[in-house]
């Protein structure tokens, strides 16, 4: 009973783990966070030169280690909670191992989103490169655009 009772501990926290790196900051066109809403924004018009699809990494390069933590705990719960005596202490060790591996792929592919890296000539004759989430906005070359700037974040839209 006991054993049952920690892997439903472990579940719950490492879903928490998990789900607490959901919460990342949008790099998207479409969403403002409460301090831009309201403020006045810069507004330069331009045409698109080129678009190429980027991955935008939330953690910066860096995991958090909760991925590795969580995955651990969890695989090492599991795992002992199979066989008994020596057997246990070993496929507890390799449960912990492989969670470790795939809460750390989890996390990796959590903080990983698609994006566009927009090139706009602006009227001026100005180039600026621009990379934001994608979204359903589509861009292509030759179009015109709005580049919307406020307090150093600058977005595309059409």
């Amino acid at each position: 009973m006991k054993i049952s009772t920690r892997l439903i501990a472990a579940v719950l926290i490492g879903g928490s783990l998990v789900m607490s790196g959901c919460a990342t900051n949008s790099s998207s066109a479409d969403v403002y966070t409460a301090s831009q809403a309201m403020r006045e924004e810069t507004v330069r018009m331009g045409t698109v030169e080129s678009v190429r699809g980027v991955k935008i990494s939330s953690n910066n390069g860096q995991s958090s280690g909760l991925g590795v933590l969580g995955g651990g705990a969890l695989g090492a719960v599991a795992g002992s909670a199979i066989g008994g005596g020596r057997g246990s202490i070993v496929t507890g060790i390799v449960g912990g191992l492989a969670g470790a591996v795939a809460g750390n792929a989890l996390e990796n592919s959590m903080a990983t989103r698609n994006g566009l890296e927009i090139t706009v000539r602006l009227d001026n004759g100005d180039i600026r490169a621009i990379t934001q989430t994608a979204t359903g906005e589509v861009f292509r070359a030759g179009e015109r655009v709005r580049l919307l700037s406020s307090g150093g974040v600058t977005r595309v839209t059409h």
